[in-house]
């Protein structure tokens, strides 16, 4: 992963990186299945919450110096205001998901879901974490993909490594999930994409994906690799291995 992508870039790589994930795996799921974009809107009540990395359209506005004026009937004065806010609007998020569905029967049989800082805060945490309730009662296989650094994992628990990426799937009535924890210079994974119990998995090559996607859109061409990534900072390690990385590529 590249830590840069997190930023105000990842709406395009999310949508990207959907677009691709259904490419590849389109020529493994024929004839019996076929995958799916799900586009869907996510309300982000706090969007404050990402100022400068993906609603860079908000801002804080200094009033100008006004004269103080005597309240009507009292001799006390009315303070005027230091700042003047913006009233914060609810902003709706374009999220795409991954669906397969059989042929036969337009079954949904399992989701990928690429998570967006919406996702992974709330109250957005909380209403996709209903959503994978359902996937599970609905015996849908869920397929996780976290790829920032930043929030709060739905899929949370005390024994999950603290690393910087994390790619979980949850298969139909399982009762457990298997996880690939993912450091920052590991290549993403190969992993399993469940479909009816009758058929084997299918892999998704999702560092081949990324790649395809980065080579694409020429992301190498926007991003300014001289200066700090996106928040949350990277650990010491990460930074030396980055700065490593960097060097050996001038």
């Amino acid at each position: 992963m590249d830590p840069y992508l997190e930023g105000y870039l990842w709406p395009d790589v999310h949508s990207a990186l959907a677009s691709k994930i259904r490419q590849h795996l389109t020529p493994l799921l024929r004839p019996k299945y076929a995958a799916r974009l799900e586009v869907y809107f996510a309300e982000d009540p706090f969007p404050e919450g990402e100022i400068g990395i993906l609603y860079p359209a908000l801002e804080v506005v200094e009033t100008q110096q006004r004269p103080t004026l005597p309240s009507t009937g009292s001799t006390l004065t009315i303070t005027p205001a230091t700042l003047v806010l913006p009233v914060t609007q609810a902003i709706q998020v374009r999220l795409t998901s991954v669906e397969i569905r059989d042929t036969a029967n337009n079954k949904l049989v399992a989701s990928i879901e690429i998570l967006s800082p919406v996702n992974k805060r709330e109250p957005g945490l909380t209403a996709y974490r209903k959503k994978r309730q359902r996937l599970y009662q609905a015996d849908v296989h869920l397929l996780e993909l976290d790829l920032l650094r930043r929030g709060t994992r739905p899929f949370a628990q005390p024994r999950l490594p603290d690393v910087s990426y994390c790619i979980a799937l949850t298969r139909a009535q399982a009762k457990q999930v298997e996880i690939w924890p993912v450091d920052l210079p590991t290549p993403l994974p190969v992993v399993p994409v469940p479909l009816h119990s009758s058929d084997s998995d299918v892999p998704l090559d999702l560092q081949a994906a990324l790649v395809a996607i980065y080579d694409e859109a020429a992301y190498d061409l926007t991003l300014d690799y001289r200066q700090s990534p996106p928040p949350p900072a990277l650990s010491s390690d990460d930074v030396d291995w980055s700065k490593a990385l960097l060097d050996s590529m001038d």
